[in-house]
């Protein structure tokens, strides 16, 4: 981005506008209620509490910019926002609750404590001290100066407020969570004491080998049922669904690099053949006219360079050109335009904006005003540079202007705007002058430069290989095809047809509204394929095709099921349970064997089962059984009386049958108090996440989200 852009990456209002990590849990709303009544721009509830559509976008707002400047991507946050808000809304409650207020006074007492603050050196002086005094300061003056600035400010301290309310709320809470001396002696107990056993083990896995086992539908919902809490769920849709990606033939990668050899050694049409790339003087605008992507005339190091050129470009002449060569979906051909030392500028500046240009939204003077003072603190600073900070005030660039009005060290390769870099390199260190740029006037001044490695301008030539008309219009006629196939028909018909073909066939199971894309696809088109499925005059089984715009993909979905807030549909989650419910089914199978054989010794029990008697030392707190984490098998060994033969133990990995050999004492390092304490810290530790899902497990939490979106698409 420009330099403004840059530069606002550093300030202390926008450095890690961090999220509040320790609410990120899963919300699930007991149930969607009818809007008939309810006020505009209500998006839910939480304990009769409103959320309001500000409440939910200042928490988007705050994880976008959070994102932006992590370089990830800034959609399909939506469903973190709401998760958020709700978590923000329980954490305030509980913090009134107690009878705890958050005074301002108590906002700043604390904000040096704050991630977003306490990680920030530059907010403490040499002594350690807080800025306080300096940071106020600067509040008041983005009050005074930047609406828009102020804005995010104060959707930032709200932010903070809640983070400053959770370390309330788990500290009081926690202050109650300690570890008795019977408790830690216990624990010593069970990771001292060890058992010798001999076992028999019937591997679930070899079972089914011999014996295969079908989960049905009524097994997994047995289960579900089982387990309701942990099947809870937003409302969600089964899609079924098939990519169609328009990808370039072999035609169209030899038609594109046909048209860029022409474009390489004849020239464009519109040039009569005068003017090619080879030989045109003008590689900027030939660039510009000719090519997928626009001329960059920064100079990049020879690593950052294309591999094909990088290792040529060292010893070419100016004028040389490359290629043409295949960079991922692009032919591309270059010119290496200039070459120079890429030095290092440590340089500060003061920027003027004025209304109507992209830094001055709040501001209210006119251009040839803001060029009259600019051109006025200019020649000031020329003359004497130690006055450049008494100018400050006067900058649109707060964040900056509270570090001196410095943007660090740049190099050519530094995303500022043209001008601001060119001002950069053509002047020496002590330079001050004044530099017009789309964010208004910028009083620069040149406080150090350094030699760099040697820095090349690449002019080049980029044609993206695309697909054809005729390309898309096959992929078109395929996608028609195969819809017309199965519409009408079951899910298995879908999917069978769409394999058959080998087809891009994807089966998501439980996606929900506003979780942005869908797995394994990620398409620009996702939200709509989303919102298609979660309109509510959609049915079960019903089909439809989509376009995706720029690239002539096609993307063919089918409604599988849909899942209403509540329990999970036990389909929905087969994958994540089909193997437990599996083993369940194998483990009585195997138990109703072994007990009507009646054995007496574990060799009956192995020639039963063809397996292998076996030996172990196990102990209770670190339960490992032969590799296998085995905890119901380390109980048994130690509830067995010596020499007895245990009943079926149904384990994680198969059915046990044991007898203990001996009961030893292996005494490990650490006292009692040294158990308390760990165990003490790691409870702690753990409190305030499970604290939080309690309060939320037990909220009632209405999510009218769905509700307001597909009326909005109604209308």
């Amino acid at each position: 981005m420009a330099v403004l852009g840059e530069i606002r990456n550093r300030p202390w209002l926008l450095m890690g506008i961090i999220a509040v990590a320790m609410l990120a849990f899963v919300v699930n709303p007991d149930s969607l209620e009818k809007l008939f009544g309810a006020k505009p721009g209500i998006f839910g509830k939480v304990n009769g509490e409103e959320i309001t559509k500000e409440d939910f976008d200042n928490q988007l707002f705050i994880l976008q910019q959070q994102a932006q400047q992590q370089g990830r991507p800034t959609k399909g946050l939506e469903e973190q926002a709401w998760q958020l808000t709700v978590q923000s809304k329980l954490i305030k409650q509980q913090f009134e609750k107690m009878g705890l207020k958050l005074t301002d006074e108590m906002f700043w007492n604390q904000l040096q404590f704050d991630p977003m603050f306490a990680q920030n050196k530059e907010n403490f002086d040499a002594k350690g001290n807080f800025k306080i005094q300096e940071i106020k300061k600067q509040v008041e003056e983005l009050k005074a100066t930047n609406a828009e600035m102020y804005n995010n400010w104060l959707k930032t301290r709200q932010a903070i407020e809640y983070r400053m309310m959770a370390r309330q709320v788990f500290a009081n809470v926690s202050a109650g969570v300690t570890v008795s001396k019977k408790e830690a002696e216990e624990i010593m107990r069970q990771r001292d004491n060890m058992a010798e056993i001999d076992f028999v083990k019937v591997d679930y896995d070899a079972y089914a080998q011999k014996n295969p086992v079908k989960v049905t539908r009524d097994d997994l919902a047995a289960y579900v049922k089982k387990h309701p809490i942990m099947f809870k769920r937003d409302a969600s849709r089964n899609l079924g669904i098939v990519h169609f990606p328009a990808v370039p033939s072999a035609a169209d990668d030899a038609a594109t690099l046909k048209e860029i050899n022409k474009l390489f050694t004849e020239g464009s049409d519109l040039s009569e053949g005068k003017e090619n790339f080879q030989n045109t003087t003008h590689d900027s605008m030939y660039v510009a006219l000719n090519s997928d992507i626009p001329f960059n005339p920064q100079y990049f190091s020879a690593n950052q360079l294309p591999a094909e050129i990088k290792d040529k470009v060292a010893s070419a002449a100016i004028g040389t050109t490359f290629g043409p060569y295949k960079e991922g979906e692009f032919y591309v051909v270059s010119k290496l335009v200039d070459k120079k030392p890429s030095d290092s500028t440590l340089s500060r500046h003061i920027l003027i904006s004025y209304k109507g240009n992209q830094a001055g939204a709040d501001v209210t003077r006119t251009k040839e005003e803001a060029k009259k003072l600019a051109d006025s603190i200019g020649a000031v600073v020329k003359a004497d540079p130690a006055k450049f900070t008494e100018f400050l005030k006067y900058s649109s660039d707060p964040g900056s202007a509270a570090q001196g009005g410095s943007v660090g060290w740049t190099t050519p390769a530094t995303p500022f705007v043209p001008e601001f870099l060119h001002f950069l390199a053509t002047n020496g260190k002590g330079s001050t002058g004044v530099v017009e740029t789309q964010f208004g006037y910028h009083i620069i001044n040149i406080q150090d430069k350094k030699s760099g490695s040697m820095g090349y301008k690449v002019a080049n030539l980029v044609k993206q290989i695309k697909a054809s008309d005729k390309t898309e219009n096959d992929v078109y006629t395929k996608a028609t095809k195969f819809i017309q196939q199965i519409q009408g028909k079951s899910f298995n018909e879908f999917a069978n047809v769409a394999k058959k073909n080998n087809y891009q066939f994807l089966n998501p199971t439980e996606v929900g509204r506003f979780q942005g894309q869908i797995p394994g696809l990620g398409t620009d088109k996702d939200e709509e394929v989303i919102a298609w499925a979660f309109n509510k005059k959609r049915n079960k089984g019903d089909t439809d095709i989509f376009t995706v715009e720029g690239t002539g993909d096609r993307i063919v979905a089918y409604l599988n099921g849909i899942q209403d807030a509540g329990t999970a549909d036990p389909e929905a989650v087969r994958n994540q349970i089909e193997p437990i419910v599996r083993n369940q089914i194998i483990a009585k199978q195997i138990i109703a064997k072994i007990n009507s054989a009646k054995a007496a010794n574990l060799d009956q029990i192995a020639k039963q089962f063809s397996a292998t008697k076996q030996s172990a030392q196990v102990n209770l707190l670190n339960p490992q059984v032969a590799g296998s984490m085995e905890p119901k098998v380390a109980g048994a060994a130690f509830g067995v009386a010596k020499g007895k033969i245990s009943n079926p133990v149904e384990g994680m990995t198969g059915v046990y049958v044991l007898v203990k050999k001996s009961e030893t004492i292996n005494k490990q390092p650490g006292d009692l108090k040294q158990i308390q304490e760990g165990i003490q810290g790691q409870n702690a530790q753990q409190f305030g996440q499970l604290f939080l899902k309690s309060l939320q497990d037990n909220a009632k939490i209405k999510d009218y989200r769905i509700e307001i979106y597909n009326q909005q698409a109604a209308q």
